[in-house]
């Protein structure tokens, strides 16, 4: 069953249209990667899905639910806008951690913050606050940065960076993970260190959109991969079969150029 179901969206900025007719749908416990040329709209598309940017045109669903139609006033879909976010988690390329926060504190801020609008908060303000911290140690744990909860994060190297940004994302258990780009910040050794991290998670069925400039790695991790150019998905289908024997002209064009260049 499909748990995201993205249907004719498309995102204009003044005259100049990003994305065009886009529809896409993903499978619950699948990894799906989105691949192109700078420009392309790839990145303004993840942005679409999960409402940091607002479409033009078009619908999104999440399990079945209607969280966006364009053909509704903004009054309308607006509504709950915040809690429609919360289906999703985003880690960044440049991993947008609050810098004045340790690793923990920034993988806790919004739970907390969210506990604090719960009708029994104040009642058990310590008991949620020392749950919500104990599962922000068990996720940084699960990153390999036990000893290092009480950094900050320029005391962090940018591959710490990015599994603290990723545990944060986790934190709020959404249904879908979303990467926009998450090595392209970071050295190759770095870069390692990360795919390592998407990989378990993809070996745990966690539902995620990778936007990616990794070839290699969107082939192996990957369920599907969609090849967009202009604005539009010109392939997709089957990782590897996109990969290593594409379809469309464009595709080709775009992977052979990746080869050489």
């Amino acid at each position: 069953m499909a748990i995201l179901e993205a249907n004719h969206i498309e995102k204009h900025f003044g005259s100049t249209k990003v994305l065009k007719d886009v529809s896409l749908s993903l499978e619950e416990g699948n990894a799906l990667a989105i691949i192109g040329s700078s420009g392309s709209g790839k990145t303004t598309l993840l942005r679409c899905l999960n409402f940091l940017e607002i479409p033009n045109a078009g619908t999104i669903s999440v399990k079945g639910e209607t969280l966006f139609d364009a053909s509704l006033s903004a009054k309308e879909w607006e509504k709950d806008i915040r809690k429609k976010r919360l289906h999703f988690g985003m880690v960044f390329q440049s991993f947008n951690l609050f810098p004045q926060y340790t690793a923990l504190e920034n993988v806790t801020l919004a739970e907390k913050l969210l506990a604090e609008e719960k009708p029994d908060f104040k009642k058990n303000k310590k008991e949620i606050f020392h749950a919500i911290e104990e599962h922000g140690k068990e996720l940084l744990r699960q990153m390999g940065l036990e000893s290092r909860m009480g950094h900050y994060p320029h005391q962090l190297s940018g591959g710490q960076q990015q599994r603290v940004a990723i545990a944060r994302a986790l934190a709020l258990q959404p249904d879908i993970l979303c990467f926009d780009e998450p090595t392209s910040a970071l050295d190759p050794e770095l870069t390692g260190e990360v795919l390592k991290v998407i990989r378990g998670l993809a070996d745990r069925k966690t539902t995620m959109i990778i936007v990616t400039h990794e070839m290699a790695f969107a082939r192996d991790v990957a369920d599907r991969i969609i090849f967009m150019d202009d604005g539009v998905i010109v392939e997709q289908g089957d990782a590897r079969q996109v990969i290593d024997n594409p379809v469309e002209e464009r595709t080709k064009q775009f992977l052979a150029r990746y080869t050489q260049g």
